[in-house]
């Protein structure tokens, strides 16, 4: 997918929802050229963020898992995606599996 839209610089902004409904600005790059509409819902307790536990990120930044984990230990790492609201690019992240970040659902 990263590929097919252009590259990681300029992915991010083809999967974004354009505007600032519910981004927050600049929103750079967000033409939602895919279709797929991301939007920012943040993230629940990202290790590493000082967010543990707590809720953040909403208007700012949309993070979603992308592929099946290799065990379920909760310390477990899984890869996935971010993209922020001051970037056109989609960047890969690693999460752990106690990290509540988004899931999306795509009729087949």
């Amino acid at each position: 997918l990263r590929s097919y839209l252009g590259g990681e610089d300029v992915a991010g902004g083809k999967l974004k929802e354009s505007g600032t409904s519910h981004w927050q600005k600049p929103n750079a790059g967000a033409t939602n050229e895919s279709g797929f509409t991301a939007l920012p819902g943040g993230s629940r307790g990202i290790v590493g963020t000082g967010n543990k536990g707590k809720f953040g990120g909403q208007g700012v930044v949309c993070y979603w898992w992308s592929v099946t984990g290799i065990s379920a230990e909760p310390f477990s790492q899984i890869f996935g995606f971010c993209i922020n609201k001051d970037y056109s690019r989609l960047f890969r992240n690693e999460f752990y599996f106690t990290d509540g970040i988004s899931i999306r659902c795509l009729k087949d």
